[in-house]
């Protein structure tokens, strides 16, 4: 019988590799060093009874390190901080005679010099920087210790043992979950890599577990509540379970630069079966639509129950989950939208958009794609990998879009080295460098073969890039800390370094040969409601004083928020005659009836304008995209606001539409007040107005936040919120 064939390790010093928190291997609870004489009874040493952590909410363990937020009942704590426990033994602790310490241990193969196994010595002085524990109060049977755990420390989940020395051995404690801890980041602590000086910034990067997401485009700024919830139970075991589902070695758990490169590759399944399916075709018949997420719990619980991949995510889900990944590891982290972000597919720094004699874009040439935003993260640490000045934050990208060393991911590149064009140090700079730098540059294909650069665009790119403020719901302008102000010096000499650094540019631009034309076209777009009717009018302006006739062209298409387009839904063509010196609107109506059959969830319409001046042969070109504007859902609450008490929650939406929305799914969320939930309305016809009530009891006190989304067949991205002041419990 032929037996399976393993991995055998007999003849080599190599230990099997140590990937996953929660496999375990316990040391033995007694080692001896020979036989033990007759009549000799090791419980007649000193022997431990009991241990206590002291891992109430209230207690000084959890509030001191910031973790009295999770709901969790074992003990977590900060690294580099000192934290309490008690020991408990069958006699009073003797110091002169008796020798114990306490030991840390996690993973299947626990080794000293990897971090994994963690001797820890009683010390008479705890050192900054070192792992040791100090008696600070001994009494009758028992010991208080104070212990100080390493800023370095791997950050997972430890199961903990107390080791006594007898003349004959080693006496252990037996495994006992009730004393796992958890180590966390500490951004509090000077010597760890993540440390954050700024009080108000921790509160805010760090504990606040309730953000604002940004999207839209950068002439219409839409936002969005999300629900972090990385202090609800199970999001730290989800995130956890992330790492040891990349099969990472625990050893490089506790660097702030390999944990959140394995999380960008994580939070998509692109090539790992991570955590969320990206889905960006508008079909999500087997999964729930991006745009019905209120927030993360229900992403990654679920992740971890199924263990596979969920289905979907668009750019903000997965920033919105990797925001929580970080956060709950203590990584001070935040959300950023870049408008008008460059997909360059081919590392040029240009966005090259290839036109047609005639002025129409030319699809099959035009690769490259700018996306009305995108989101991604940013991660605060230092870099000791570079050189001095590009610590602090840091890109994170987890949503699938170019391949990093064999996987779909994104940094973390220093934003520093970004505006400063020091697009040669790692990870993946450069085209982080191209999404918020680059040129737009408008390309003539021939017939003939040749290529003919029409115009140069160097400020549609990274237009604004924004982050919600500190303290509050409000939009913070961060673009000044990714590039300088066009047209400075400072500007012009950062795109040269990016140059020098190896970032090709395939296509000189610079002094484009064109003379500028004597006719300027722009055209702008009233807002306009969700099925509704609107208008387009261009302005098309002689600064010469000749006559010009020109043949223009209008194209009307529904397209994803990436930038690709789905269906073209209007196209005009007409003829402006201008005098000299003078100039001319001309006013197009867009019916709802033209774009609402095709629209996709993100309600966005891109138009793009060519104009062939017919006495010179110049091309003029000018693109825009509009979000029309969406109905919100309506929140509202009843009852007490306090915690421990009834609280009815009322979640209503009104139909604007001429047409019956079927398959409706509105969904509800709050941290701390309530856990997310959903319910389903076959259809809601036009007009008419659905009502859902719930009763909830918050558990969390202060500032709270209700979240509701609804997505439907016909009609997604709807939103409501409701800002909430719980009270706490009166004291008896």
């Amino acid at each position: 019988m032929s037996e399976t064939p393993r991995t055998a390790f007999g003849g080599r010093r190599a230990v099997p590799p140590n990937n996953s928190n929660a496999e375990e291997n316990d040391p033995p609870t007694v080692e001896l060093q020979g036989l033990v004489p007759r009549g000799v009874n090791l419980q007649d040493y000193l022997n431990v009874t009991g241990v206590h952590l002291f891992k109430e909410k209230w207690d000084s363990n959890k509030v001191d390190h910031h973790t009295d937020k999770y709901d969790n009942k074992k003990l977590i704590v900060r690294r580099g901080q000192s934290f309490y426990i008690q020991i408990d033994f069958n006699r009073p602790y003797d110091p002169r005679r008796d020798l114990f310490r306490v030991e840390y241990v996690i993973g299947r193969y626990p080794q000293e010099n990897k971090g994994t196994y963690i001797p820890v010595p009683i010390v008479s002085e705890l050192q900054s920087g070192k792992w040791g524990a100090k008696v600070v109060m001994r009494e009758n049977r028992f010991v208080r210790l104070s212990i100080q755990s390493s800023p370095e420390c791997i950050v997972g989940k430890f199961r903990m043992y107390v080791a006594v020395w007898t003349p004959y051995g080693i006496i252990r404690t037996r495994r006992n979950p009730e004393t796992d801890t958890y180590i966390l980041f500490n951004p509090w602590c000077e010597d760890d890599a993540v440390y954050l000086d700024d009080d108000k910034e921790k509160e805010e990067y760090v504990l606040n577990d309730i953000g604002v997401i940004f999207y839209g485009d950068a002439n219409n700024i839409r936002s969005r509540s999300w629900s972090y919830g990385q202090f609800e139970d199970g999001i730290l075991d989800a995130c956890l379970y992330m790492m040891d589902r990349a099969q990472m070695d625990l050893s490089g758990r506790g660097n702030p630069i390999k944990v959140s490169r394995v999380g960008s590759a994580m939070v998509n399944s692109k090539d790992d079966n991570g955590v969320l399916v990206g889905s960006w075709d508008n079909i999500y018949a087997y999964g729930v639509p991006p745009s019905a997420w209120t927030g993360s719990i229900d992403i990654l619980l679920e992740y971890q129950s199924s263990q596979n991949p969920v289905q979907y995510g668009q750019c903000w889900v997965f920033a919105g989950v990797f925001n929580t990944f970080l956060r709950c590891l203590g990584i001070p982290a935040r959300v950023v939208t870049n408008y008008f972000s460059a997909h360059d597919n081919d590392a040029n720094l240009q966005m090259d958009i290839y036109l047609e004699e005639d002025g129409n874009v030319n699809s099959k040439l035009t690769k490259d794609s700018v996306w009305n935003y995108h989101c991604w993260n940013e991660a605060w640490m230092t870099r000791p990998d570079l050189p001095v000045g590009f610590g602090g934050w840091q890109v994170v990208d987890s949503t699938p879009q170019e391949n990093s060393d064999g996987m779909y991911r994104c940094g973390p590149a220093s934003v520093q080295a970004i505006k400063h064009g020091h697009v040669c140090f790692q990870f993946d700079a450069p085209f982080v460098f191209a999404e918020v730098n680059s040129d737009l540059v408008y390309i003539t294909a021939k017939k003939d073969g040749t290529h003919v650069v029409e115009a140069v665009d160097t400020t549609h790119i990274g237009k604004l890039i924004v982050t919600k403020e500190v303290g509050g719901d409000g939009m913070k302008d961060i673009t000044d800390t990714y590039k300088f102000q066009e047209g400075q010096k400072e500007e012009r000499l950062a795109l040269e370094t990016a140059l020098m650094y190896g970032v090709k540019k395939s296509l000189n631009t610079d002094g484009v040969a064109k003379q500028r034309s004597d006719v300027d076209m722009d055209f702008e777009v009233e807002n306009a409601v969700l099925g509704t009717n609107f208008t387009l009018t261009i302005t098309f302006q002689n600064n010469s004083p000749n006559s010009y006739t020109l043949s223009a062209y209008l194209s009307g298409n529904i397209t994803f928020y990436t930038g690709v387009s789905k269906e073209e839904f209007k196209n005009e063509t007409f003829d402006v005659t201008l005098e000299p010196l003078s100039f001319k609107k001309k006013e197009v109506l867009v019916r709802a009836s033209e774009y609402m059959g095709q629209l996709l969830e993100q309600a966005s319409l891109h138009f793009f304008v060519t104009a062939r001046v017919n006495n010179t042969g110049d091309i003029l070109a000018k693109q825009k995209s509009i979000v029309l504007l969406i109905p919100k859902v309506i929140i509202k609450v009843r009852g007490s606001k306090m915690v421990g008490s009834d609280m009815v929650v009322t979640v209503e939406f009104t139909n604007p539409l001429k047409e019956t929305l079927q398959n409706v799914w509105i969904r509800l969320d709050g941290p701390g007040v309530i856990k997310p939930t959903r319910k389903m309305f076959r259809e809601i016809r036009p007009n008419s107005t659905v009502q859902w009530e719930e009763v909830c009891r918050p558990w969390v006190s202060g500032r709270r936040k209700l979240m509701a989304s609804l997505t439907s067949d016909s009609l997604r991205h709807v939103y409501g919120e409701l800002d909430l002041q719980i009270q706490r419990q009166p004291s008896a």
